[in-house]
Parts: C-alpha cells; sequence; structure tokens
C-alpha cells in the first residue's frame, strides 16, 4: 500500500465509487486510492422492492472488487481519523495516508441508539426495516394477519426520506391480496407537518393516502420502542395548548386537531404524560440516522457533526482541498444516490481545475435530487426537485423510455423504471464512471 495519493476517497458507496471511476476516466494517470473495508457493494435503492417480494435481495448485491476502477488501489480498512492540517487520514490499523486531495464520501450511520429501546426491538425482530434487513421485512408481512400496522420515520436526516413510505403502500396492497386489509389499520406516523416537501408531489401522495384509507399522523416524534409490549412512543412536535385532541378513543371526533391526524383511525393509544405510545402489530420504520462517528467527532465536521462544505461546489468550507457530498456532507438535500449522481460530476470537474490551476472550476450544483416514491405493486411517482423544491423532471431521464409526460403522477411505466431502467443505470452507468 502506498503512503501518498494524488487523491484519496474515503468510501467505497454509490459516491465513492462514482467519484474515483469518472476521475479515472478523465484522467488515467490520477493516483487513487480507495479507504472501504466492506466486501460488497450494495444498490441499497432496491431495498423496498426486496421487502415486497417483488425483487432478488442477492441481485442487490456485488463484490467490491469488481467495482474499483481499473489502476485505483483498493484500501481494505477504516478511516479512522483526520489530520486535515496535514493532508493525512490514518486508518483503523494505524497506517497514515497522504494526499493531495481528498474526497469524504463514507455514506450515514444506521443509529437506532437514538430512540430508547430501538436497538433492542430491531435486534429481537419485534420491528423491521428495510434500512437494515429487507427479507426481514418481507417477513414480517407475509405472517401479519391483522391488526395495527403502524409504518414511521424519524426526526433525523435519512437515507431517501421517501422511502419509509414506500413500504407501507406496497403493503397495503399485499394485505388485500391476502384478505387482512379489512380487519386491519394502517398507520403512518411521521414528525413533519407533511406527507413531502414538494406540494405537487404531496398533493399526489395524500391521494393514494385517501384511496388507500391509510391514517397519517403528522408532528409525531419516535422517542422510544417498547419492542416487548409492541408500543411506539412519541412526542408531538406542535403546540398543543390551544386546543384540539391529539388521540381520540370512544369520543368526538371533530374536536380532534385535524393538522395532526388525518383519516383518524381509533387504534389504541396510551398515554404518559406529552407521551403518546401506538400499539402496533407490525411496525417497520426508518431508524435514526446520523453522520458516522469518525465524521461528526473530526476537525471535518459542522456543529451539526455532517461534514461542513459548499453546497454549489462540494469543496470544504475550510480545507480547500477537501471534498464532500452525498450522506455525510452537510448538504441541504435530500440523501439520495440521484442526488449523489449530480453532485459527484461536480466535485470531480472541481477537483480537476484545482490539480490544474489551483482553483475550482464554474461547474455549480443546483440541489437537483429525486425520490422513486413507489405507490404500489407496478405503480410509482418520480419526485424531482432542487434546493427551492421546485419540481424539476430531469431532461436526462425523460430519454428512458419508461418515462412518462408528468411523473408527478402514478403510472405503471415509471415502476419499470423504478425495477429495471434504474438499476441497470446504476451499474452500467454511474458505476462505470459515465456523466448521467
Amino acid at each position: 500500500m502506498k503512503s501518498h495519493y494524488q487523491i484519496l476517497i474515503i468510501g467505497g458507496g454509490t459516491a465513492g465509487i462514482m467519484t474515483a471511476s469518472q476521475l479515472k476516466r478523465q484522467r488515467p494517470e490520477l493516483e487513487i486510492g480507495i479507504v472501504e473495508p466492506a466486501d460488497t457493494h450494495y444498490y441499497q435503492p432496491a431495498w423496498t422492492l426486496v421487502g415486497a417480494n417483488s425483487y432478488n435481495y442477492e441481485k442487490t448485491a456485488r463484490p467490491m472488487s469488481s467495482l474499483i476502477p481499473k489502476g485505483a488501489d483498493w484500501i481494505k480498512d477504516y478511516a479512522e481519523t483526520f489530520q486535515p492540517e496535514e493532508n493525512a487520514i490514518t486508518t483503523r490499523s494505524g497506517d497514515k495516508i497522504s494526499y493531495d486531495y481528498l474526497v469524504v464520501v463514507p455514506g450515514i450511520k444506521i443509529a437506532a441508539e437514538l430512540v430508547k429501546g430501538l436497538p433492542e426491538a430491531m435486534e429481537s425482530g419485534a420491528v423491521c426495516s428495510n434500512y437494515t434487513n429487507p427479507e426481514h421485512t418481507w417477513e414480517t408481512l407475509k405472517a401479519f394477519k391483522g391488526g395495527t400496522a403502524l409504518f414511521t420515520q424519524p426526526a433525523t436526516p435519512i437515507k431517501c426520506g421517501g422511502a419509509p413510505q414506500k413500504i407501507m403502500y406496497l403493503a397495503d396492497e399485499h394485505f388485500r391480496k391476502t384478505g387482512v386489509r379489512n380487519n386491519t389499520n394502517i398507520i403512518f406516523a411521521l414528525p413533519s407537518p407533511s406527507i413531502f416537501g414538494v406540494k405537487i408531489i404531496a398533493d399526489t401522495l395524500m391521494e393514494v393516502i385517501d384511496k388507500k384509507d391509510i391514517n397519517v399522523r403528522f408532528f409525531h416524534k419516535l422517542v422510544e420502542v417498547d419492542g416487548k409490549n409492541k408500543i411506539a412512543w412519541y412526542e408531538i412536535e406542535k403546540d398543543i395548548t390551544a386546543g384540539g385532541c391529539v388521540t381520540l378513543a370512544d369520543g368526538d371526533e371533530s374536536q380532534l386537531d385535524h393538522e395532526i391526524q388525518y383519516n383518524y383511525k381509533d387504534v389504541q393509544v396510551s398515554r404518559d404524560g406529552d407521551r403518546y405510545g401506538i400499539h402496533f402489530d407490525i411496525m417497520h420504520l426508518a431508524p435514526p440516522q446520523s453522520a458516522p462517528d469518525f465524521v461528526r467527532n473530526s476537525p471535518l465536521a459542522a456543529d451539526t457533526g455532517w461534514i461542513e462544505v459548499d453546497s454549489k461546489t462540494m469543496q470544504h468550507i475550510r480545507y480547500p482541498n477537501i471534498f464532500s457530498f452525498g450522506d455525510a456532507s452537510n448538504i441541504p438535500t435530500s440523501k439520495t444516490g440521484a442526488a449523489i449522481r449530480k453532485q459527484a460530476p461536480v466535485a470531480v470537474a472541481n477537483i480537476l481545475k484545482m490539480v490544474d490551476t489551483d482553483s475550482i472550476s464554474d461547474k455549480a450544483y443546483n440541489g437537483y435530487t429525486s425520490c422513486p416514491l413507489v405507490t404500489g405493486y407496478g405503480k410509482m411517482v418520480l419526485a424531482e426537485f432542487d434546493y427551492e423544491k421546485n419540481f424539476m423532471p430531469d431532461p436526462k431521464l425523460k430519454k428512458f423510455p419508461m418515462m412518462i409526460k408528468d411523473s408527478s403522477k402514478e403510472h405503471w411505466r415509471l415502476w419499470m423504471l423504478k425495477k429495471y431502467g434504474l438499476p441497470h443505470l446504476y451499474w452500467n452507468k454511474m458505476m462505470k464512471g459515465h456523466e448521467v
């Protein structure tokens, strides 16, 4: 292993492999090292479909060795500490590696410990999550015989903010096929006041909610999971002193606060002071997530724990030869592979310009990201938007034969894009260093 690289990349996920592949495709002579401990690279966007028995889990995995671009060195180790003043990092095994330019894209940490009782509940199988074990999600849905099916998401940033509700829509259809939907209440509890941050998409999703007869509980911040008794405890992130009930059993539904409750269902709820405990028979959640510990505790992090970069250039605010984007950065947009698809070319252009001239290019990221919102078997909405939450379809995706004129509406061709088109784009274009 070399002790110095022109460009050192931390992370072999979507962002790391894309960056290395694009750099090597444009400048094969560059000396590039990739620090990544994992043997396997996963196409995680398909895990929603795995959790609904519509995609083979094994097809989401490929050997890391098959994706490291030719001519780049794979450093199979963990990055442990940063010494940006020395242009160096130290690995877990104690090796010190210096660099001319550093790209920090280690992804995101599943931080179940941020919710009391959640690690134990996940370990025991009391709750399921596509984020950690989509095959267990399918086993859970398959065994469900009716009752309260609770779907929830945390108050932290998460990979693909739409994922917690995608599996809910698929579960609804599965329950209808198996005949248990008539004796089932589906509850979606989330901390925000809206089901999605882009209005045109939120309007479509609320139509789906109405059609599927799902109870949405807004302003619900998950604070504890009692796996043994199957209770999810929430605090309400809204001032309720002005009147209006949060939940109401055997009473007058007109007294409910309808900014909190939409399409109310009378499921069992316990109260403990200002906390409300929803009793469930099955529960799927996106666990809380955070920047990895070695990033959060490093000199590269902002006060929030995420890597502090310019949101347009991907360049670190304090260390100009360091770049970061994707899930571990503080870029104010959704943490998705689709965002990385547009961020990586900006970072690469700026790095190459710095190699040549010690200044960055005029290429800038406008905040584009997308979220393929599966709304049922054979149906999907494609949410594409920028920093200002403007609905902004990507002209490059429009070239796909699966695309339709208005992707803010449900369509079966968008499902085909999700299941077949996007995996092809990922493995054969993005991972190979093509700008798409």
